[in-house]
């Protein structure tokens, strides 16, 4: 439901700098529908599903060859809770490798040399993640101790014999990098972090490690450090706004990869020469350089373009610089590509708006493809699910807003379904095409949904990205509004029932619209969303704190900024919530915490508004329990049909 933090990817809330941005390309328009186009035709019965049967889906992700390559690692939540799992790589039945009943462990990898894995979990939500081993007696380590200690994996050594990681024991924070032997467990201080820079990579001499600086939201550099001279120097320095994002060292560490998106609106590829500093632009695309990275010993590069929201892979043979054939599937899309150390074999996920991620190897000697997962519950056919389409309408300004629209196939003009406009979190993340499992659920059950890319989402070049700096609650929310517009025009919609969905900025999103545009939708559902903006950017985890200076820029600064971020705070203005509202929050939230949702209840209650709230004891910022999940999402469409579906219909049209 989105991470509160725009150009970042959060991965066990490690804050890394992404190149997000603007106007979107135009190299093909032929999955758009113009309005009252249908996205989907009816055509058979659509037997319709419980959640628990949604939620019978499995959730995977991850991959790690082990050191033989016979098995690959990979982290599921099968049992109803994340766990590590293991499988042939030619397929074969996937067993257990950690059993946790209690906190959802995700999997880092096999060691390079032996069968001992290395996983990472947190308590209850709480993002203080520890990095742990299994050791070959069964027995857990944990390898970073501390209450409050947060710890992020970085990479193996070339050789295997150690990894380095960062932690922000000595100073909340920061995170110093350091080295841990694979043997005794014995670690050294590699970076002493006093000012907040972003640890990326490691080259493979150890000579050199990258990091990553925000400046602000759309603007960044890419610092590398000479470990022995202790040498920090600025190789992207610039004017103006500039997103520079570290990537990756070639295997010879002679090249420096980094994505910038200088002179242009699209990140692309550039590599720094580590000898003489000579810089030369690598790989251009009409859409977002995602990111790029080698196989262990360079034999292949991959790279991922964000092409209107679905990912396309390339993985290119570096002695030919020609692409590889992959393999082919339907719609959907190739993520997380993994390479054994012998670079003999490819893991990848395939997923697309009907499939969950599944787990694949191929067999690059023999081009054979093996499916090592079937992460869709049986009991439900991929028919009955729905493929998104990618629509573009006109905001108030005249600026083109991307959304994706799903269409239930009962939906006619003869039986008009309600409507939800769903926002992704950030600011500045994207609803992309993909499956999920919450959003199939409502349109299984009737409900049209348009997941709306409002200005500030990453993927559509950077003048589209900043256009919501200093904004939020103004043009991104009207964005919203004109979303309500454009579904009113479908002959399959009823315009009086259209809600408003959303988590973490979405979820602001929600209770803003509810306060600030109140007569617009006629319910919200608010995923743990921001009600005070003031609280909640003097309340940030420590180890954002290299990120408040970017964060303020596009949010607002607490002191200086009190009375704008007053006007635009949901809490403030709870006196106009005149619709139903549905608040969901996880009591371990380190992000948007428990208070921004307590409050917003009480005050609906005190006015004597239509409010239900659900709180997660065990839950963070986002639900990683399938338990919290089936009774969140039923709740969600047991309030819907309360308050949405069976509201009456007009027929009446909004305009």
């Amino acid at each position: 439901m989105g991470s509160l933090l725009k150009s970042l990817s959060i991965t066990f809330a490690v804050i890394i700098v992404v190149v997000a941005p603007g106007t979107p390309a135009r190299t093909s328009r032929q999955n758009e529908q113009s309005p009252g186009t249908p996205a989907t035709k009816a055509a058979h019965h659509v037997k319709q599903y419980t959640i628990e049967q949604f939620l019978d889906t499995t959730s995977i992700f991850g991959s790690s060859f082990s050191a033989d390559e016979a098995q690959v690692m990979f982290t599921s939540n099968k049992s109803g809770i994340f766990n590590a799992y293991t499988v042939p790589v030619r397929g074969g039945e996937a067993a257990p490798l950690t059993h946790s009943t209690k906190e959802s462990t995700f999997g880092i990898g096999y060691f390079p040399h032996d069968n001992r894995i290395l996983y990472t979990y947190d308590r209850g939500g709480n993002e203080n993640n520890h990095l742990y081993v299994l050791g070959a007696d069964g027995q857990e380590k944990d390898l970073t101790p501390g209450d409050k200690v947060k710890a992020i994996f970085l990479k193996w050594t070339f050789d295997g014999d150690a990894f380095y990681y960062m932690t922000n024991e000595r100073d909340p924070k920061f995170f110093d990098v350091y080295k841990m032997q694979t043997a005794d467990y014995q670690r050294k201080l590699v970076y002493e972090n006093t000012t907040g820079l972003q640890p990326s990579d490691i080259s493979n001499d150890e000579k050199y490690i990258a990091f990553g600086k925000p400046n602000t939201t759309s603007d960044s550099d890419v610092l590398l450090y000479t470990v022995a001279t202790k040498e920090l120097k600025n190789i992207t320095q610039h004017q103006g706004d500039i997103a520079n994002a570290p990537q990756t060292f070639d295997v010879h560490s002679k090249w420096f990869y980094y994505t910038t998106n200088e002179e242009s609106e699209f990140a692309y590829v550039s590599r720094y020469d580590l000898a003489t500093g000579r810089k030369e632009v690598v790989e251009k695309a009409p859409w977002d350089v995602m990111y790029t990275y080698f196989s262990h010993n360079g034999k292949y590069r991959v790279v991922g373009v964000n092409e209107d929201a679905v990912t396309r892979i390339t993985v290119y043979d570096t002695a030919t610089g020609k692409p590889i054939p992959l393999p082919t599937f339907p719609q959907g899309e190739i993520t997380n590509v993994d390479f054994s150390r012998s670079e003999k074999q490819m893991a990848f996920y395939f997923n697309g708006d009907r499939s969950p991620s599944n787990l694949h190897v191929l067999d690059l000697e023999g081009k054979n493809v093996a499916r090592l997962t079937d992460a869709l519950n049986p009991e439900i056919d991929p028919k009955d699910l729905v493929e998104a389409q990618v629509v573009r309408y006109k905001s108030f300004d005249g600026l083109e807003i991307p959304a994706l629209l799903y269409r239930p196939y009962q939906a006619d003009a003869e039986a008009k379904a309600p409507a939800i406009v769903e926002v992704h979190g950030g600011p500045g993340g994207q609803s992309r095409h993909g499956y999920q499992g919450l959003m199939q659920y409502l349109v299984n059950h009737g409900y049209v949904v348009l997941m709306v890319n409002n200005r500030g989402s990453s993927g559509y070049g950077k003048t589209f990205f900043t256009a919501d700096d200093g904004r939020h609650g103004h043009e991104p929310l009207w964005d919203c509004v004109e979303a309500k517009k454009y579904l009113s025009s479908l002959d399959y919609l009823d315009a009086n029932r259209i809600g408003i969905l959303g988590g973490s900025y979405g979820g602001y999103m929600v209770l803003a619209a509810l306060t600030l545009q109140p007569d617009v939708f006629d319910v919200g559902v608010d995923f743990f969303g921001i009600s005070n903006w003031i609280r909640t950017l003097e309340s940030t985890p420590p180890y954002w704190e290299s990120f408040k200076k970017a964060l303020y820029k596009e949010i607002g600064d607490p002191v200086k900024d009190r009375a704008k971020l007053m006007k635009v705070s949901p809490l403030f203005h709870a006196d106009n919530i005149r619709k139903p509202l549905m608040v969901l929050q996880g009591a371990n939230d380190p992000r948007v915490i428990k208070p921004e949702s307590d409050e917003i209840v009480a005050a609906v209650k005190k006015r004597g508004g239509i409010v239900e709230y659900i709180v997660f004891a065990d839950e963070g910022h986002g639900f990683t329990k399938k338990k919290d999940e089936i009774a969140g999402d039923k709740a969600v469409l047991e309030f819907l049909d309360k308050y949405l579906r069976n509201k009456p219909a007009t027929g009446a049209r909004n305009q």
